[in-house]
Parts: structure tokens; C-alpha cells; sequence
């Protein structure tokens, strides 16, 4: 079994190469309270311990997943994170739903696991994750 192009990186390397910042204080990255308002079909609110309030779109976390497949698509697309993937232009196209979750899952006491309806499900959304992608007007003028 050839292992061609494999290269084994430590987490500093890794983190680095993935663009990411220094460590969040850990008041910054722990929620007061999760609201997901799967029911009314809106988003998902945190309020954090440091005193910061975060909210998102269920289309937007859909099109942010976080899994490496999703991840991968949006660096070779270009893509914006949250935006979503170009439709073929189809002058027949059907309906298709706004993404919604079916399920959504607590993983230990880091993150949230959303089941989507388009089926998709590999994406784990740490609070950490959640906290760096905030799009609100004070976190999108850092």
C-alpha cells in the first residue's frame, strides 16, 4: 500500500496551515445558553459565558459545515463560508426544501451535530467553531 503524498504534520503545523488563529479564552468558547429553534425552522442562538451573543440561519450552518468534504468543496470553489453552492441553470428545476435539521445532537459537552433533511450529517460544530464563524457586526469588524 503506497502512502504517496501523505505527510504527517504536528497540530501546530496543522493549525497554521489552516489559517487558524490563537486559542479563544475559554469563557469565549462556553455557552450560558444553546437555543436551536428547530420547531419555528430559524437558527440557533448562543448567549456565551464572556457575555457575547451569537445567532445563525439554519441555511447558513448548512453551507458552513465544518465537515472535511464541505470544507474541501468550499477551498477548491472558492466558495464563501455560509454561502451556498451554485444551482445549474434549469429552467425545470424542482422544489427544494431550505435546509432544516432533522436531528440535532449535543457531542459531549463541546459541540452541536446536525442531521440535515438533504441527509447530510458528518459535520461536528464545536462551540469553538460556532464562536470563530459569529457574523455578527462586532465579531465581522475584528
Amino acid at each position: 500500500m503506497s502512502h504517496e503524498g501523505i505527510r504527517i504534520v504536528s497540530g501546530e503545523e496543522a493549525q497554521r496551515a489552516e489559517g487558524k488563529e490563537d486559542k479563544l479564552p475559554q469563557e469565549a468558547v462556553t455557552p450560558l445558553k444553546v437555543r436551536v429553534m428547530k420547531t419555528e425552522g430559524t437558527g440557533v442562538e448562543i448567549d456565551w459565558r464572556d457575555g457575547h451573543k451569537s445567532a445563525w440561519t439554519f441555511a447558513w450552518l448548512r453551507h458552513a459545515c465544518p465537515c472535511a468534504t464541505c470544507h474541501e468543496e468550499r477551498e477548491a470553489s472558492g466558495r464563501p463560508l455560509g454561502d451556498a453552492k451554485p444551482k445549474a441553470a434549469n429552467p425545470l428545476a424542482l422544489y427544494e426544501a431550505p435546509p432544516r435539521p432533522v436531528e440535532v445532537t449535543p457531542v459531549g459537552k463541546y459541540a452541536l451535530k446536525f442531521k440535515w433533511n438533504d441527509g447530510h450529517e458528518s459535520g461536528i460544530y464545536s462551540w469553538e467553531y460556532l464562536r470563530r464563524v459569529c457574523g455578527c457586526s462586532e465579531c465581522a469588524a475584528k
